[in-house]
């Protein structure tokens, strides 16, 4: 639910801070006045789509926030991506600077405007003003169809993003098969060159980091004598040579001084320290043998691997890499000869297709079958309502259209209404007037509110259109949805705003440095009579007009 809403420098607002509380609320104003303004600035915060043009003429940025408390769902959203806080709510702020540079929060922490709308989703459910004419389209009627579906079943949902991932998979394959049937000597003649070279890579087989050993062993071998006459010398300096070896001198030093350690202890250290160094020595002599033993002149082994390095060489140049990269290059061309030769097996292509094809329809088909149910339901429901709304008699339907697979599922979805008893029900674009047509989107809104789970819902002026008795209808309905979660409407309706527990005026002023601004603020009893009488009557509000205002209120 929607606790506060703050508002600063966005678009003629200067600052507005609200609270809500749960039920059924209304915003009213005269036109113009920015009743949209508030329904704009949450949409933004809720992670919507927002410019420099909403920063306030001469101010440096736009601020929203809202504060909400949030459902189970919502908060597991929150432990998931690491935004949940101690509060257990969630608060929402968007910031939006004169150059149009964008900033999100959740609790606090940076976020991104996709993170908001995520969450948001989970948060309010907005109806505009322009909802009866989407009701035209037919993605929109299949959208609030599959709405209503998933209300009834969660693997709805699942089912509608399956089909569309299956029927681009089924659709990619069949491309596929199309192409090589289309282009089959081109896709042969490539095939055959990338064999020849996949059989060259194969002949030489290089593996990882073979060329690395081999020039290493190339240089040790070919610099052998030298590696041996070094190593050679550097033994006999440290231990075999004839004139005092390093070693012998080392340890003759180390007994002499340790017979002193008796007189000064101060030389123990020192002591210490070229015996150290002479066990270092002695390593290094072993260390020394080992290598000498290893190291040997080889001819033979020297010009195997003049040949291999000449082959990889010569190779590379001819795939135009380097002698490293020949077994990356072997990997991809295999991969490309694998791609090329499936996309060639056209009994292989088939038996996908068909398998992809089966998978399709099981899905799609079981999503015709929610669809069915959902659709009796809903059109049930909102000949029920159209009943309350003045449409005695009319019936509302939807027909579900076989049509050729799409990634939509098996059928088009087409809403369907009769006006009056004793009329077939027809195409809703061909046969509703604007005021049944805003009379049924208001319905099936309401009746769609019912089925989601969300917590805050928003109808900005959907009862545009209607008046009369219906418009008293309308108040009972959204106050009969406010009993069981919180209800903001922006209405010109009076029959809609008396219903209302919680009554917001919106009304510009002018501020000291001339500038016009929109203030929003909260109506006691009295202030309600005025501006349902002001809603009633126009300018001129008289004692009649007050008198209606009230029994609407019933004050």
């Amino acid at each position: 639910m929607l606790h506060t809403l703050s508002i600063r420098d966005f678009v003629i607002v200067d600052t507005i801070e609200l609270e809500f509380s749960a039920g059924f609320s209304v915003l009213t104003g005269e036109t113009g006045a920015g009743k949209s303004i508030l329904i704009d600035a949450l949409t933004l915060a809720l992670g919507g789509r927002g410019d420099a043009s909403v920063v306030r003429e001469g101010a440096a940025k736009a601020d929203i926030t809202a504060d909400f408390s949030v459902s189970d769902v919502a908060q597991a959203w929150l432990v998931a991506h690491e935004f949940a806080n101690d509060d257990g709510g969630a608060l929402l702020r968007r910031v939006i600077d004169n150059a149009g540079r964008s900033k999100a929060y959740i609790n606090g922490i940076p976020a991104t405007a996709a993170q908001l709308r995520e969450l948001g989703d989970m948060l309010v459910d907005i109806h505009g003003q322009h909802a009866h004419q989407s009701l035209l389209k037919s993605e929109a009627q299949r959208a609030l169809l599959d709405g209503q579906a998933t209300a009834r079943e969660a693997g709805a949902e699942q089912d509608v993003r399956q089909v569309a991932a299956l029927h681009k998979r089924w659709r990619a394959l069949v491309r596929q098969r199309e192409e090589f049937e289309t282009n089959a000597a081109n896709v042969l003649y490539e095939r055959e060159r990338l064999e020849w070279q996949v059989g060259e890579l194969e002949k030489l087989a290089a593996k990882p980091g073979e060329w690395t050993d081999i020039t290493n062993e190339h240089s040790r071998l070919s610099h052998a004598a030298s590696l041996l006459e070094g190593a050679q010398e550097a033994l006999s300096l440290i231990s075999e040579s004839e004139d005092h070896p390093i070693v012998s001198q080392l340890s003759a030093l180390n007994q002499k001084l340790g017979k002193l350690v008796s007189v000064d202890a101060e030389l123990q250290p020192i002591v210490d320290l070229i015996e150290s160094s002479r066990i270092q020595l002695q390593e290094s002599v072993y260390a020394l043998n080992n290598y000498l033993d290893r190291v040997e002149l080889d001819p033979e082994r020297l010009h195997q691997l003049d040949a291999r390095m000449e082959a990889m060489h010569s190779t590379a140049r001819k795939f135009r890499v380097t002698p490293e990269e020949l077994p990356e290059e072997h990997a991809k061309l295999s991969e490309k000869l694998q791609h090329l030769a499936d996309a060639s097996d056209i009994e292989g292509l088939l038996r996908q297709e068909a398998k992809i094809e089966a998978e399709y329809r099981a899905v799609a088909e079981r999503l015709s079958a929610t669809r069915r149910a959902a659709a009796l339901e809903l059109g049930q429901a909102v000949t029920r309502a159209m009943q309350e709304l003045s449409m005695t008699g009319g019936s509302f339907e939807i027909a579900l259209h076989p049509c050729e697979p799409a990634a939509h599922g098996l059928e088009q979805v087409e809403f369907l209404v009769a006006g009056h008893a004793g009329t077939a029900p027809r195409s809703l674009a061909k046969v509703a007037s604007g005021g049944e047509l805003a009379r049924i989107a208001l319905a099936i809104s309401v009746i769609t509110s019912h089925a989601t789970t969300t917590p805050t819902l928003i109808f900005d002026e959907v009862d545009s259109g209607i008046g009369g008795a219906v418009a008293e209808v309308v108040g009972r309905l959204l106050k009969r949805l406010g009993q069981g979660r919180q209800v903001l409407c922006v209405t010109h309706l009076p029959q809609v705003a008396s219903q209302a527990n919680q009554h917001f005026q919106v009304a510009k002023s002018t501020l000291d440095n001339g500038k016009t601004a929109s203030r929003i603020d909260m109506l006691d009893a009295k202030a309600r009579v005025e501006e349902v009488a002001r809603m009633l009557g126009g300018l001129e509000i008289t004692a009649t007009t007050r008198k209606h205002a009230r029994e609407l209120l019933a004050i």
